[in-house]
């Protein structure tokens, strides 16, 4: 299948970063913007209370099935934003390694952010999207 984005690098930034720097998609595709992606079981409790990279896994699960519902997978994601509450750089990174490790090799372009509280009781991380496809 055809994907709509490309992921661009620049040789004069630093490797460091997990992440392509940017993404482009081509006029003709539809944006996806999705809500945060939250750990939420089907019941609407929290799932992993406590855990962040278990948080993360949930909210990653919860954003594939939006972007299934929407005609989009993980491929097409073309920009992320992991939310995580806390002060803590080991929260974040336990989190973002998740993300990461679930992307693989399509490493958008993302920004991780320490947050003082998040919308739902024991809620930990929240994801934000934007995808883009290309319909037949």
């Amino acid at each position: 299948m055809a994907r709509a984005i490309t992921l661009i690098r620049s040789a004069s930034l630093s490797e460091v970063a997990e992440y392509a720097y940017a993404a482009t998609a081509p006029a003709e595709s539809r944006l996806i913007f999705l809500a945060g992606a939250c750990p939420l079981n089907d019941d609407g409790s929290t799932a992993a209370i406590g855990d962040y990279a278990g948080q993360a896994a949930k909210a990653m699960e919860n954003m594939q099935a939006a972007l299934s519902a929407s005609g989009a997978s993980l491929q097409d994601v073309i920009s992320t934003r992991v939310l995580v509450a806390s002060a803590r750089r080991e929260d974040l990174v336990a989190a973002w390694r998740v993300v990461r490790d679930l992307f693989a090799d399509h490493d958008v372009p993302s920004t991780l952010m320490g947050v003082t509280v998040l919308g739902y009781k024991d809620q930990l991380v929240e994801i934000e999207a934007v995808a883009a496809v290309l319909d037949s």
